[in-house]
């Protein structure tokens, strides 16, 4: 096919997968985006290093690209959500677009070209825009910290087109060097692209040189050059503090149990696979603990393994598709233990060894039924597109609102706990008092020792109003969990509620304590001292909160009345022009700002403000009200 045909076919692949994740854009910060994104204060400036040594236990744990790409996003408009979305679905668009470049020039190579070179551009286009609109895909470019995922992925596939391309080049040097590189960057992605370099040999042998042998004798620097990037991932692991998640060293599973689950695990992902259905957000997957609880499952995986490594060795090109599933899947799904058993995401990459298995083998098929093959292949292609693109976009209104995508799971996984709690808590966020109560005593129903569920019952209680027993739960959440920060931040709250401002001042205290970086927790203690006429102290926390978290209204609000109250009137009105820059509907601090006007004798603005706090619901003093008209009256009067 011609320049222009590819060039076509790259772009019904972007315009396609664009148009399935055209929803997704709204899509809020989930689960673990608060902590990797949300929180994570080393994304907040491209010039500090701190960029490049992401918090422990978060998803960017040990991951500097990946923290680095959302430190990008942040400069570009801080958190809103757009952006991220905007970049994820860009990062997933070039994969394809890299896919379509390694399908396209390997059917075009001398072991595939006879049987697929004239269709080797619309076979490649096939499986790009396959693989990037199946439904299984829209954790890792949805969920927005699964960016991790998708940007290895990316690294993954571009090593191997650097490989292929130097390979038919006549000065490869550039491509392998390029290759390690990107290889080596992929590290600070995510960990899975250890396993590259053996694919890539792996398909060297299968496709460009024929032997082992022969691939070392031309390409020996290539590979040491991968395998030096080994060297890399063992001094990150060395250099960067890692998750709790992950690793020989969490409690929670051991390697058996872990390498036990993951065989119906592995089962799992391949139905989905091929029939995308159910999807879900988290799966709470239960651990095996005996063999007997995984024989059937374990039997048919090691014959697909088994089918798996008779293929590389006696069928290079189809053992290669097999080697690439199991070789990208083995480091989650083998016997490291990880916290959770089974996310979608991990299947991102893999998914491209099936889709290019299935869309060639189905061609072929085609083409010995019928002698219209290629106008039988394209309505085929063309059917399947539309059905997964339309399933990829209904996924992705699943993820419209955090309750919408909990509510989603905690349907489909009802044993869920960590699913309940989830959404006990999106309710709270939403306002769904009752809602929530009712979401979290199902998530306490199947995990009564569960800290999280307790704590966002007592937000939900809190909420309706209901501060006993908001206080009671956040005592058995912090019984149960003694370092649960959050906790003493939202009980120091309600203590404050009922009058307890000594309990709250000392729950803010160990609330800072165990998270010094909790900018709303200096906030509140802020406000806790300026209850108690200790505005210089309040002013303290507030400059605290504030460098924490430069987004946060409601703190220059209430620094900005600390200082009115201190006859620092410039530096109030600075704070609550902050404050509704930050935040326009907030109508606390139009209302401050406008008994400030009024104390300096600015009577328009103050009018404007009050006009403003009644726009958005409030209620202003009637007499205040009164005098400003009055006051607004006399000066216009006064004015020749």
């Amino acid at each position: 096919m011609s320049h222009s045909t590819k060039t076509i076919l790259a772009a019904v692949v972007i315009v396609a997968v664009a148009a399935a994740y055209s929803n997704s854009f709204s899509g809020p910060f989930i689960l673990d985006d608060v902590t990797a994104i949300q929180k994570n204060r080393t994304i907040r400036s491209l010039r500090s290093a701190e960029v490049l040594i992401p918090p422990a236990n978060v998803t960017v744990a040990r991951r500097p690209l990946a923290n680095l790409s959302f430190a990008v996003n942040y400069a570009i408009g801080g958190l809103a959500v757009s952006s991220y979305h905007a970049v994820n679905l860009l990062i997933h668009l070039l994969a394809a677009l890299t896919l379509f470049g390694i399908v396209r020039r390997t059917l075009l190579l001398p072991a595939l070209r006879e049987r697929f070179g004239d269709a080797s551009t619309g076979l490649a286009a096939v499986v790009a825009l396959v693989w990037a609109l199946h439904p299984l895909q829209t954790e890792s470019v949805t969920y927005i910290v699964q960016r991790a995922e998708s940007l290895m992925g990316l690294c993954y596939l571009l090593t191997l087109y650097a490989v292929i391309r130097g390979a038919s080049s006549e000065r490869p040097r550039p491509w392998y060097a390029g290759a390690v590189v990107i290889c080596a960057l992929g590290i600070g992605a995510k960990e899975a692209i250890a396993t590259a370099p053996i694919v890539v040999v792996l398909y060297d042998r299968a496709f460009l040189s024929g032997s082992f042998r022969e691939a070392f004798r031309r390409r020996g620097g290539l590979y040491l050059g991968l395998a030096a990037t080994w060297a890399v991932f063992g001094a990150m692991m060395l250099l960067y503090k890692g998750s709790g998640a992950a690793g020989f060293g969490i409690s929670m599973v051991t390697p058996w149990q872990y390498a036990l689950t993951q065989p119906g695990v592995i089962l799992h992902y391949l139905r989905l696979s091929f029939w995308p259905q159910p999807l879900c957000l988290d799966y709470s997957w239960p651990f095996a603990t005996t063999f007997s609880e995984a024989a059937p499952e374990a039997i048919a995986l090691a014959a697909l393994l088994a089918a798996a490594a008779w293929a590389v060795v006696r069928r290079p090109a189809a053992g290669f598709l097999g080697a690439w599933f199991f070789l990208i899947l083995a480091p989650t799904s083998s016997v490291m233990p990880i916290k959770d058993a089974c996310f979608e995401h991990r299947m991102y990459l893999s998914l491209a060894a099936i889709v290019a298995g299935a869309v060639i083998a189905g061609y072929a098929l085609i083409r010995r039924l019928t002698r219209q093959s290629a106008l039988a292949a394209v309505v085929l292609a063309l059917a399947v597109a539309v059905a997964l693109g339309c399933a990829t976009f209904r996924r992705n209104a699943d993820y419209r609102t955090e309750v919408s995508i909990w509510e989603d799971t905690a349907r489909k996984r009802p044993e869920n706990s960590r699913a309940w709690n989830n959404l006990g808590q999106a309710y709270v966020a939403a306002a769904r008092y009752d809602a929530a109560v009712c979401a979290c005593n199902k998530s306490l129903d199947l995990e009564p020792n569960f800290p999280p569920a307790y704590y966002n019952r007592g937000l939900a209680y809190a909420g309706a109003g209901r501060l006993r027993e908001a206080i009671r739960d956040y005592d058995r959440a912090i019984a149960l969990k003694p370092d649960f920060a959050a906790v003493y931040n939202s009980r120091g709250i309600t203590y404050a509620r009922v009058g307890r401002a000594a309990e709250a001042l000392r729950d803010y205290d160990e609330a800072l304590k165990l998270d010094p970086d909790n900018a709303t927790a200096y906030n509140n203690r802020g406000n806790a001292r300026a209850d108690a006429h200790r505005d210089s102290e309040a002013i303290a926390d507030y400059d605290q909160a504030i460098a924490l978290n430069p987004g946060l209204a409601e703190a220059y609000n209430n620094r900005g009345a600390a200082y009115a109250r201190s006859a620092r009137f410039a530096e109030a009105l600075r704070d609550f022009d902050n404050a509704v820059a930050l935040r326009p509907d907030y109508a606390g601090a139009y209302y401050n700002r406008a008994v400030l006007h009024s104390q300096r004798k600015e009577y328009v603005q103050a009018l404007a403000d009050v006009k403003m706090y009644e726009k958005l619901g409030g209620r202003p003093d009637p007499e205040f009200v009164k005098n400003l008209v009055r006051d607004a009256d006399q000066r216009n009067t006064l004015e020749p």
